[in-house]
């Protein structure tokens, strides 16, 4: 490559890095300072304290941590249960039926995440559609209490973050060679055991990226807490959101939003990390 051309190259790609620098590692870099200052009143002072980071491992906070880990892992867990199978069939099928589920995925994300959520509310409430179905069915024969419940907010985790998956296994899914699971199947191998020798390993990829975005978001998707769970689930991202926007400690807010960094950050480095000898 000529020097003119590496000018031109350089120059070309200057825009992105001023805009990294300046709207992604700026905040970063600002947040991390901020978890170490004091603070005083509304506002903080430039005292240097590890005292925002001991405060997280309080019995409260630490609690809080802890609970938005287990809502992580089940959101996940049930998010794999239904979209793993689900990008994985819809990959195998003719591609005008593929198209046809890629599109079902996608058209109500045309619509607010708010005004999405509200609509589980109509499903959920005491006499809404659930109980007035499971009522006509004699399954039930009162109201159910499912609003503001844990379960209904693990159904919202999973209705929010299910196309993650889906479209993560299906970008993989599709560039599957069949041929390998003929081979194994006239090699002797079942139909459980040369999926798991043969498709489980080569959508693997796939299934490690639909869990990263899967399980990060939702350790801080506190709105969906916040709308189906009422003030009795709370996830470190109303902590976060509560110290920051309430009390006014932004210091500790920062601490917090830190730690969660980092945590998902070790999450993200084990799905990553290839096997030995891969």
């Amino acid at each position: 490559m000529t020097r003119k051309n590496q000018r031109t190259a350089t120059l070309a790609v200057l825009p992105m890095y001023l805009f990294s620098l300046v709207f992604v590692a700026g905040p970063l870099v600002y947040m991390l300072v901020l978890s170490f200052m004091t603070r005083d009143g509304f506002g903080f002072t430039n005292a240097f304290t590890l005292e925002n980071y001991r405060s997280i491992f309080n019995e409260v906070y630490f609690a809080t941590f802890l609970e938005s880990l287990k809502l992580a892992g089940i959101s996940t867990a049930a998010v794999i249960l239904f979209g793993y199978p689900f990008g994985l069939g819809a990959a195998l099928l003719p591609d005008r039926y593929a198209h046809f589920f890629r599109t079902a995925q996608m058209i109500p994300y045309f619509v607010n995440s708010l005004l999405r959520l509200c609509g589980w509310i109509i499903i959920f409430r005491a006499n809404g559609l659930l109980d007035k179905a499971l009522m006509a069915l004699g399954i039930t024969e009162e109201p159910l209490k499912f609003l503001y419940t844990y379960p209904a907010v693990v159904v919202g985790m999973i209705y929010v973050l299910l196309p993650f998956m889906f479209l993560s296994v299906y970008q993989v899914a599709e560039k599957l060679d069949l041929t390998l699971v003929e081979a194994a199947r006239d090699l002797g191998a079942g139909k459980i055991r040369a999926f798991l020798t043969v498709t489980l390993p080569l959508t693997l990829p796939g299934l490690k990226t639909g869990i990263i975005l899967t399980f990060i978001p939702s350790m801080g998707l506190f709105f969906i807490a916040s709308i189906l769970g009422g003030n009795k689930v709370v996830l470190i991202g109303s902590l976060i959101e509560e110290q920051l926007m309430r009390a006014h400690n932004q210091p500790f807010a920062a601490a917090l939003s830190v730690a969660l960094m980092l945590l998902t950050g070790v999450v993200c480095g084990l799905l990553m990390k290839k096997k030995r000898g891969a």
